[in-house]
């Protein structure tokens, strides 16, 4: 008799997408109250991309699932399940997921959106480990696409010079197999008493939109920067560390760690803490900056390119974004 065999998640193609307008530092000198060193100083962030009219997150996301699809040799009409994680959806409704199914030609997947910002990515690998452990599905494509710049005040220094737009996607196949492989786990938290660090308070449920709301800024971002890169430090510190004792495995045991993109300083306060050398982090916002949702798949498609990720590497991916919302995914690739 067969021995029946676990069924893994495993990542089997990446791709991102990027916009190619670039808005450097000094660009930003010209209109703000701020310097490139100041900026660089204080975030890491030399340059980042910016969505051109015509671009949104259905298109960034449909390229960069093309490119996933692509490097893991399967056809549009080979994906089960579409999850697009993002905070900038096209329209209110339908989905943002919707219109990249109809861009690509996965005519036989179930489409639709998560919300849950910066963190969104590791919250839709969380979602689709679970459908394909259980064998419901074969193949799931998930997608962060952002485009931040939609909702950046732009005279704003605090929160502008920080953004960037851009959209990341990976494949998953459900595999069996006896060796622990792919997604070992997935952690996700949230936390809604802090709402109110990372917000953007307009909306369509509490009120109306109207023309003085719309000036008044309240569909851009607001931010307690400080507060929340204490919070960013201690809960991916300590959702990394989880990941890795849920898996019997030590710091010493990483090949990889790619943080979310938010800031320099953040990511050297995670990686100190767990004592992880500077050449084992994928850092990619001084390009970039922080692209929320897609920064962590941008960032990983860039890693496998470039051979910084190779088979059997175990790789951390570590996030906290707006809800508060945050969580760690352990993945042996």
């Amino acid at each position: 008799m067969n021995k029946h065999l676990p069924n893994r998640a495993r990542i089997t193609g990446t791709g991102s997408c990027l916009p190619e307008r670039i808005v450097t530092n000094l660009d930003l000198e010209k209109t703000l109250d701020t310097s490139d060193q100041w900026i660089r100083e204080r975030t890491g962030i030399i340059e980042r991309r910016i969505a051109e009219k015509g671009e949104s997150s259905s298109t960034l996301g449909a390229e960069a699932a093309r490119r996933a699809l692509t490097a893991a040799g399967e056809k549009p009409e080979d994906i089960d399940m579409i999850i697009v994680c993002t905070s900038t959806p096209d329209v209110i409704y339908p989905s943002t997921a919707c219109f990249v199914q109809r861009e690509i030609g996965a005519s036989k997947a179930v489409a639709y959106d998560i919300s849950a910002v910066c963190s969104g990515f590791v919250f839709g690998l969380s979602i689709a480990e679970q459908y394909l452990k259980s064998g419901r599905y074969e193949t799931i494509l998930v997608i962060g696409a952002e485009v931040n710049s939609r909702l950046m005040d732009w005279t704003d220094r605090s929160t502008c010079i920080l953004f960037g737009d851009g959209a990341g996607a990976v494949v998953l196949k459900r595999e069996e197999s006896e060796e622990p492989v792919g997604l070992l786990s997935s952690h996700i938290y949230s936390d809604g008493n802090r709402a109110e660090m990372l917000i953007v308070p307009g909306g369509i449920g509490r009120e109306t939109i109207s023309r003085q709301a719309v000036e008044d800024n309240l569909y851009t971002l607001k931010m307690e920067g400080q507060a929340t890169f204490k919070v960013a430090v201690k809960k991916m510190t300590e959702v990394s560390l989880e990941a890795l004792e849920h898996n019997n495995l030590t710091k010493e045991n990483l090949n990889v760690v790619v943080p979310h993109q938010a800031n320099r300083r953040i990511i050297s306060a995670v990686a100190e803490k767990l004592k992880m050398d500077s050449s084992k982090v994928i850092v990619n916002l001084d390009k970039l900056g922080n692209t929320g949702g897609a920064s962590i798949p941008i960032a990983l498609d860039q890693a496998v390119k470039s051979n910084r990720i190779k088979r059997d590497d175990l790789v951390l991916l570590t996030v906290l974004g707006a809800g508060l919302t945050w969580g760690a995914a352990l993945i042996r690739w």
